[in-house]
Formats: C-alpha cells, sequence, structure tokens
C-alpha cells in the first residue's frame, strides 16, 4: 500500500488547528502517516493535537499520529524536521487552518495516480492538483488564481507558482535530499518545489496532474501577511533558477498583465 506522509507545522494555532486534524482524521484512507511538527506553543495548540492523537490511537483506521513539540528557527526549519521523521511514500505539507477538501482526497488521488499498480522505482516524482482557497472558517472563497498546467515541468514556474505547497506531493526519496533553504523567510516553498521537479526530471521520472481540488488552503497564511517580503524573496528564488534577464522580462510582463486585467 502506498503511504502518504502528512505534516503539520503549527505555532500557537489554537484557533485553526482543529479543522486540519479532523480533516486528516477523516480520510479514508488508511496508509497515512501524520507529522504534527510544533514549535513549542503557549496556548492549547498541544492539548488538542493530543487529544487528536489519542482519538486517532482508538480508532482502527489506519492512520499514525506523531508528535514533536520544540522550539524552531522558523516554519522552515520545522518543515526540515517532518523532511527528516517521514517515512511514507509521498510527503506533502497541510498546516495549520488548511485542510482536505473530501474525506476521500487521498482515496481519490491513488485511484487517478493509478498509484497501486506501479513499482515503487516507477512512481511518479511528484503528483500534483488544484487548490481551493478558504477563510478563517474554512468557507469556501474561491479557487486559487494561479492554476496548475497540464503538464507541469520545473520550469514552469516561470510564470508564477502555479501549484499551491498544500497541493504538491513530492516522492519521498526525493524530498529527503532535498531539504528546504532557511535562508529563504518566505519562499523557501517556492525553491524547494522547484528543485524537486528538476530532480525528478533529472531522474526521467513523471510529474502527475491529479486533476481534482486536493487541497483548501487558508488565506491568511504566512506568505500572505507578508506579501511585499514574499514577493522579493520569489524574484530572488526565480533569478537564481532562471537567470536575471528572463526574470526581469518575465516581471516586466506580469505588470503590464496586471494592467491588462484590471
Amino acid at each position: 500500500m502506498i503511504r502518504f506522509t502528512v505534516v503539520t507545522i503549527t505555532f500557537n494555532a489554537e484557533a485553526v488547528v482543529r479543522r486540519t486534524l479532523d480533516s486528516v482524521f477523516a480520510q479514508t484512507y488508511r496508509g497515512v502517516e501524520h507529522l504534527i511538527i510544533d514549535g513549542a506553543s503557549k496556548d492549547t495548540t498541544l492539548q488538542m493535537a493530543g487529544d487528536y492523537k489519542r482519538r486517532n490511537d482508538e480508532q482502527d483506521n489506519g492512520h499514525k499520529v506523531i508528535i514533536q513539540s520544540e522550539p524552531d528557527h522558523g516554519i522552515y526549519d520545522a518543515m526540515n524536521k517532518g523532511l527528516t521523521q517521514a517515512s511514507g511514500d509521498y510527503i506533502v505539507f497541510m498546516n495549520a487552518g488548511d485542510s482536505f477538501p473530501e474525506a476521500n482526497t487521498l482515496e481519490q488521488i491513488v485511484h487517478r495516480c493509478h498509484l497501486a499498480e506501479q513499482p515503487t522505482a516507477e512512481l511518479p516524482g511528484v503528483l500534483y492538483g488544484n487548490t481551493n482557497i478558504v477563510d478563517s472558517e474554512g468557507r469556501l472563497l474561491h479557487p486559487r488564481r494561479l492554476q496548475p498546467p497540464q503538464q507541469l515541468t520545473w520550469r514552469s514556474f516561470r510564470q508564477g507558482m502555479l501549484v499551491c505547497h498544500q497541493a504538491f506531493y513530492a516522492r519521498i526519496d526525493i524530498a529527503k535530499c532535498l531539504q528546504y533553504d532557511t535562508r529563504y523567510r518566505f519562499s523557501a516553498d517556492v525553491d524547494w518545489c522547484i528543485r524537486v521537479m528538476r530532480e525528478t526530471e533529472r531522474m526521467g521520472l513523471p510529474l502527475y496532474n491529479i486533476g481534482i481540488v486536493v487541497a483548501n488552503y487558508l488565506e491568511e497564511g504566512a506568505t500572505t501577511k507578508n506579501h511585499k517580503a514574499s514577493l522579493r524573496e520569489r524574484y530572488l528564488v526565480m533569478q537564481h533558477h532562471y537567470g536575471a534577464i528572463q526574470t526581469f522580462l518575465l516581471h516586466c510582463w506580469f505588470v503590464v498583465r496586471s494592467f491588462i486585467l484590471r
């Protein structure tokens, strides 16, 4: 059975984390490892996580829940801790406030991507899907503006982060070798996804479009709250991967496009 490692990063997240925990708990797919990496929360986040683990352990649902809580050096440092501990075939980051749209989302991914029928060595390097944006109450606001292309490559992100981090499933043997660059405060996820896709291409593995919404993304994430700093950092990430001239020309087009679409 293909196993998914879901990593949830938390820090004083009592207001939104329950929706995430309930969403993972509700997954009908049995091969789930849920790592909760907490940054030494001072509110009731850990109590909620502990209650969730006890509830999960009482169920015969095939899920394994692991909780770790200690100070960290930011969200990407915490994500690296999750990468190090992950033992599934694929890893996805579903942070506090984010959720799966349906109880059978993981079941659908396995079925649509024909994962059960493939030898482990031939599994796609990346699985990716669509994302909906939700508010702090979990209510649907709208589909994410940037939509994933039918054929994704590492060069696709020249047009922006076309796949949301929470809708990006990386094969664990690739992901473990490519930790998040903690020099970036807001855009290490963009850099990491590009590097995972480049390695996937180097290995001659496919990137598979799941073709459905696989994540509900909380609108007010860390990147949204630090929008300008995030944009500056993303420019540096793109410059590193795609070159200074191409990145500059692309951003000129982004500006023109924003005026055309008004």
